[in-house]
């Protein structure tokens, strides 16, 4: 794909107001990768899906049998920047005020006072979010959504960056609730993490023997940088062909044959948003076509569905997502000046 016309305007160039320049993001974004793997190894394309998701002010969604890592990602990309962490533990039994917070009553001065629930946190890892009742995980809808919560009338707003983490095994479906659409919606990104290769889990055991890696851990960025490091991002330069391009994708997955459910108007937002991220962490001023290309799959196949003619011939939904995504991003023409 051609970035003859896609070159920033002049007066975009440089830092964005805050001071940090693209390189700057780069450069942090690379100590970032570099800190995470000491804890998940041989597995770089996952990390820099995480990354970019956290850059995008996205959530990610983290699909994958037991003991892969899931939560491991999450919880090394969160010790790696400054800011608050908060881990949601979700069980059937949860309340949505376990996850949002609970007015009280203060009896010293005759009101109720709202304590903030696990949510008001820069980064929130919801393990196993599935386990939790409809009604829970619904109480995440205008956390992810519009960034605050109501109760009793009462809005509050949530930290910024506020991103939340959440884990799933889609094999062990005993007990769970199946995520709704408007839920997977709210995330921007889906990835599985897969089984390390050999040398990988070999390595693994080598640390093991050192004790947790996590535990040695230490923010490679802090809280102000981070946040520096998300405006700089916003501010990247996306062409009018670009967001043509984005569009285009999303439009194809609405029209495929094969798919009953396209992606929605916000998985295109959130694809061009993720696109910027992955520019800036790749040092580049503006998008290219390729970057929009690249993050289809995790942006898009969560929220597309399959016809039913495939779901009843017993196909793996995964991998025909998969396939019929990068067919879409096969077929679709870049527009001129893209």
């Amino acid at each position: 794909m051609s970035d003859s016309a896609t070159s920033v305007p002049r007066e975009r160039q440089g830092a964005d107001s805050r001071g940090m320049t693209v390189a700057d993001v780069q450069s942090r974004s690379a100590a970032l990768v570099e800190n995470i793997e000491r804890v998940i190894s041989g597995k770089p394309e996952a990390v820099r899906t995480a990354l970019t998701v956290l850059l995008a002010e996205g959530h990610l969604l983290i699909e994958d049998v037991p003991g892969v890592g899931k939560t491991m990602l999450a919880r090394a990309l969160a010790a790696s920047v400054g800011g608050s962490i908060n881990r949601i533990q979700f069980t059937p039994d949860l309340l949505p005020s376990d996850v949002t917070g609970v007015a009280v009553f203060d009896q010293s001065e005759s009101r109720f006072e709202f304590k903030p629930g696990p949510v008001f946190a820069n980064i929130v890892i919801g393990d196993e979010i599935n386990r939790a009742s409809p009604k829970t995980q619904s109480a995440l809808l205008e956390c992810m959504a519009e960034r605050q919560v109501t109760a009793d009338g009462v809005t509050y707003a949530l930290t910024r960056p506020f991103t939340v983490f959440a884990t799933q095994n889609p094999v062990e479906m005993e007990g769970t609730y199946a995520l709704p659409e408007a839920q997977r919606d709210r995330f921007t990104a889906r990835l599985s993490i897969g089984y390390p290769d050999a040398a990988a889990e070999a390595e693994m055991l080598t640390w093991r023997d050192e004790g947790d890696p996590l535990e040695r851990l230490r923010p490679v960025v802090e809280l102000p940088e981070l946040i520096d490091m998300i405006e700089t991002t916003h501010h990247v330069f996306a062409s009018p062909a670009v967001k043509e391009y984005t569009v285009a994708l999303a439009r194809a997955t609405r029209e495929h044959p094969n798919l009953r459910l396209g992606a929605s108007p916000r998985a295109t937002l959130q694809l061009l948003a993720a696109a910027k991220a992955r520019a800036a962490m790749d040092g580049h001023e503006f998008v290219l076509p390729d970057h929009v290309a690249a993050l289809a799959d995790v942006v898009f196949s969560h929220r597309v569905m399959l016809a039913h003619r495939l779901g009843d011939r017993g196909t793996d939904a995964a991998a025909a997502t998969t396939e019929i995504i990068a067919d879409i991003v096969k077929t679709t023409a870049v527009p001129s000046g893209g």
